[in-house]
């Protein structure tokens, strides 16, 4: 194998592919439209416009939505359900609208399995794990014949406790594998999701049936072109939770894959953060379809045990993101008399008015345009150009049925595209009680870096970072993590009835067990470490908070309950305003996560200014309903040490930056743009 490390980012437009060439620490990214029928041409196209010889290639990480997509566009597979008697409307009745109690709008979303193909399944496991009604193995087999007959393609089976014990389950997997084969497409609840609430573990497990097939259609699909392009590098996949796994292992779990694209970015935040010494970020990525907002913490991704998608609950580790309908495809239309910006996305294909393949109506990348900040003639590096006439005629189209110019309709396009995603930050930090005027903002996605500047300021941050290669900066986070498995453990004990000795005892096993998971990944032993975190909730509380140990083998002395419930008490603090110190609280599972460290990058040294003056061209931009006369610059030609005012547009091939007028650019040593308001 050679010395090139490669990510690959399919987003909603296009599909980015970011190199890193140990020899020379040098990055290299390209760009190619997103092919929605086959995505693997669009990966495999951009993968050649940066490769020479794919022998070269010694690691190949992939981020892919496949999953997310038949989620939320409902194409997944027909899954048959296989529930306890006992308890077989479970998945039905889920939960009510706790936050939305009376919100006259509120629909419960649709569940993925109808009720007509829930299968009620005799015996009974209880609470302590103790079998208290044989598991009725006839009922499994007469489940295995309607699915062989009924045209199902996968199938979920979620039974009562068996988080606890699951000798249930795993006696009807051995049943369903004898009776249909190993092709079968099988999630089992307690494997997709070890954990406490019934319903959410089972939604867990169907969603996982229900993208399985998709999942790995494309994994083997992809695996198979990229061999035969001659490489020999095994392909990895990233996980919802910011880590990476092997395609194998994605194959057996392809729920962790759900979040595979968005979660690149943040973990490109994470070492943004450590490169620049700025630990708390807020990550935005705008691309030609969504909008999606995550947070660095303390220089950490911020992880969750659980996240809602279209309303169902899966419990993962996930990176928590927020994601919206707004990207440089969002169309812009009239509705109730007003100006709406998406969620619908003109997408790769036709795309917006000014890709000239078909599109009418007018988008977030049309108003940009018209107004100059987008340059018609060298959008993606030249190889896209724009029509800037047809961007105007429909926007002059849609100002009419409003009353508005084109100047003034383009604004109000970006102007509602900039409101609906400051609300989405908000979403992830005021909502949370966290301030985000004491975060950096970091813009990246082909389209972030457009509207970051805008965003800062209606937020009152400060301080902008435009990293190097923003439009494909998820890839490049990509090659920036690590292998990373996660397990969890139900553990329910009151701090008065906790036993270290046999808290440590299950901790020293889970970890054994995360470990040796590592076996699979292919991480060599002394590359190995693992961290472990409990979960905890005040005695009585329905939710809890996940709480860090120093480590999974950390000492459960006489002093470990009194360390915990302080630390306990600073992430409650910090996350709901208040703590109450001294009340009984009660441990509800434990965490351990294993990590495969797969080395630091060595970073590129960029060579520092020689000059202070810029090389510039100037072009006329409108900004607060009047032109301007901005300086256009090469981001190509800028290097540390840079400085200039706004009104600005910095150029490249992956993105454009735009800087309004009152604000200072400076390129940082990493060339990494920090854009700030200028004092007056």
């Amino acid at each position: 194998m050679g010395d090139l490390r490669v990510a690959m980012d399919i987003g909603g437009t296009f599909t980015d592919v970011v190199v890193h060439d140990a020899r020379t620490g040098r990055y290299r990214a390209a760009k190619a439209s997103t092919t929605p029928g086959d995505l693997s041409e669009g990966v495999l196209s951009a993968l050649g416009a940066v490769v020479d010889s794919e022998a070269d290639i010694s690691f190949l990480v992939h981020g892919t939505t496949q999953g997310l997509n038949a989620l939320l566009q409902r194409r997944g597979a027909r899954v048959l359900l296989l529930a306890s008697a006992a308890a077989a409307d479970t998945y039905h009745i889920a939960r009510g609208p706790r936050t939305r109690l009376y919100d006259l709008h509120y629909r419960k979303p649709d569940p993925l399995v109808p009720l007509r193909d829930i299968v009620p399944v005799g015996g009974r496991i209880d609470a302590e794990g103790r079998e208290i009604e044989p598991l009725d193995e006839a009922a499994v087999r007469a489940a295995a014949t309607r699915l062989r007959t009924g045209g199902f393609t996968a199938v979920a089976v979620g039974y009562l406790f068996s988080h606890v014990n699951p000798a249930h389950e795993r006696r009807t997997r051995d049943i369903l594998l004898e009776e249909l084969g190993p092709d079968l497409t099988l999630s089992l609840s307690h494997e997709a999701a070890n954990e406490w609430r019934e319903y959410e573990r089972t939604s867990s497990a169907v969603t996982e049936a229900y993208i399985g097939p998709v999942v790995r259609r494309y994994l083997t699909g992809l695996t198979g072109a990229l061999a035969a392009r001659g490489v020999t590098a095994p392909l990895h996949v990233m996980q919802s939770s910011g880590g990476v796994i092997t395609a194998e292992s994605a194959r057996r779990r392809p729920l962790q894959t759900l979040l595979s694209g968005p979660v690149g970015g943040t973990m490109g935040g994470v070492e943004l953060a450590r490169l620049l010494g700025r630990p708390d970020l807020v990550c935005v990525d705008m691309g030609g379809t969504s909008f999606d907002v995550s947070l660095v913490v303390d220089g950490r991704p911020d992880v969750a045990a659980e996240a809602r998608l279209e309303g169902l609950p899966i419990l993962m580790s996930v990176v928590d993101l927020h994601t919206i309908g707004a990207g440089g495809g969002s169309v812009a239309r009239t509705e109730a008399g007003g100006l709406r910006v998406g969620p619908r996305s003109a997408g790769a294909d036709p795309g917006p008015v000014c890709y000239g393949r078909g599109g009418s109506e007018p988008t977030v990348t049309d108003a940009n345009l018209v107004l100059g900040r987008v340059d018609g003639r060298g959008f993606a590096g030249g190889r896209l150009p724009l029509d800037t006439r047809a961007a105007t005629a429909a926007l002059a189209r849609l100002g009419g049925t409003l009353g508005l110019g084109t100047r003034a309709m383009a604004e109000g396009v970006c102007d509602v595209a900039n409101a609906k995603m400051a609300q989405a930050i908000r979403t992830i930090t005021v909502s949370r009680g966290i301030e985000p005027r004491r975060f950096t903002l970091v813009a990246f996605g082909g389209a972030g870096p457009m509207h970051s500047v805008f965003l800062a300021r209606e937020l009152g941050i400060e301080e902008v970072v435009v990293p190097r290669f923003p439009g494909a900066l998820s890839a490049w986070g990509m090659l920036q993590t690590e292998i990373r498995r996660d397990f969890a453990e139900p553990y329910f004990r009151l701090d008065a009835d906790l036993d270290g000795a046999a808290l440590a005892a299950r901790l020293s096993e889970v970890t054994d067990r995360a470990l040796a998971s590592l076996d699979s990944e292919g991480v060599p032993q002394d590359a190995r470490r693992a961290e472990a975190a409990v979960d905890i909730r005040y005695a009585a509380q329905e939710y809890t908070l996940t709480v860090p140990l120093t480590g999974p083998r950390e000492p459960l002395d006489a002093d470990f309950r009194t360390t915990v419930a302080n630390r306990f008490a600073t992430v409650h603090r910090s996350r709901y305003g208040h703590a109450n110190p001294g009340a009984p609280i009660e441990f509800t599972a434990l965490r351990v996560t294993a990590f495969g460290d797969l080395g630091r990058l060595r970073p590129e040294v960029l060579p520092p200014a020689e000059d202070a003056d810029v090389p510039a061209a100037e072009r006329a931009v409108v900004f607060a309903g009047r032109e301007h006369r901005t300086r256009v610059v090469a981001r190509s030609d800028l290097r540390p040490g840079h400085t200039f005012g706004g009104p600005a547009v910095i150029t490249e091939d992956t993105a454009t930056t735009v800087v309004p007028p009152g604000h200072r650019v400076a390129v940082e040593s990493s060339g990494a743009l920090v854009v700030t308001g200028e004092r007056e």
